[in-house]
């Protein structure tokens, strides 16, 4: 099986990302969020693990690239905590800028930039998960993962650096961080230029958790999914007028500060001001080829 691989990890319709490759130089992640999705379906999820003769594969595989976005990571953080000391997604960042690529690193991590030198190098975005503004509020929902003021630092480092920085405001939970004017009024501030959102999608071991942890919000939560939501694909959706009210309010925040604005998921591309990945920020280079070549 490749480390490389063409990313549609949910084969469905929802997922309207343009065409390009996915690489997870960990299985798993050691971060701990309520909401994750992923836990449902990779077993030991947060016993986080780098893939098995990571480097040496990646020294096969990355040669036959051809211009293609490589999106690090779909399934898991990049820069989990374990990183600090592997180093690995460092030594696989120097392989891919020694190839043929775009890279585009989704990680809720402030270790991103150790490696700005690299993503330098080569046509690079970055997209920060930052859920909410609050740290209090973060530090449950997100118990092992840094800080979002610490995120926030490094997006505006990176910015200044010229390197493109998306933020995803994601998931967006009814009653916890639903109201993120503050948020983006912040993140128009220090020059980011797309916002993607979703809402929080129901499965059986994140509502556990979530339940667990915020019961008070969990029991006006328990309504609006579990009565009048939807189910779609595994997942236990907000209603989508509810979801349609929820987004077109970030929408037309982001827009009031000139931001980009995609929604993840959800059914609701028509609310999308831009590709919902925030590809588009990738500086273009002469080769690339649509990532048509698939490795």
């Amino acid at each position: 099986m490749s480390l490389i691989s063409r990313f549609d990890p949910w084969q469905s319709g929802l997922c309207t990302c343009p065409q390009k490759l996915t690489f997870n130089p960990y299985t798993g992640c050691d971060h701990k969020c309520l909401y994750c999705y992923a836990s449902s379906y990779i077993a030991g999820f947060n016993e986080c693990k780098p893939k098995k003769d990571l480097i040496e594969r990646l020294k096969r595989e990355a040669p036959k690239l051809s211009g293609e976005i490589i999106s690090l990571s779909n399934s898991s953080d990049p820069y989990p905590k374990t990183e600090r000391s592997t180093g690995l997604t460092r030594q696989c960042l120097d392989i891919l800028t020694k190839n043929n690529c775009r890279i585009q690193i989704i990680t809720k991590s402030n270790l991103v930039i150790r490696d700005d030198d690299l993503l330098k190098q080569v046509p690079s975005t970055v997209t920060f998960t930052i859920t909410t503004d609050d740290d209090q509020l973060a530090q449950t929902l997100e118990p092992n993962a840094p800080s979002p003021s610490q995120r926030l630092s490094a997006a505006e480092d990176l910015i200044s650096q010229d390197i493109p920085v998306s933020v995803r405001i994601d998931p967006i939970i009814p009653f916890i961080n639903d109201q993120p004017k503050k948020l983006v009024k912040t993140l128009a501030a220090i020059g980011v230029k797309h916002i993607t959102s979703s809402t929080y999608k129901v499965k059986p071991d994140n509502w556990k958790r979530l339940a667990t942890a915020l019961k008070p919000v969990a029991e006006k939560l328990e309504p609006l999914y579990f009565k009048e939501g939807e189910r779609v694909g595994g997942n236990i959706l907000l209603h989508k007028d509810l979801r349609m009210k929820i987004l077109k309010n970030v929408r037309d925040l982001a827009d009031a500060e000139g931001i980009k604005f995609g929604c993840c998921r959800e059914g609701l591309e028509r609310l999308n001001t831009a590709p919902c990945d925030s590809s588009w920020l990738l500086p273009k280079t002469n080769n690339h080829n649509n990532g048509d070549t698939v490795v």
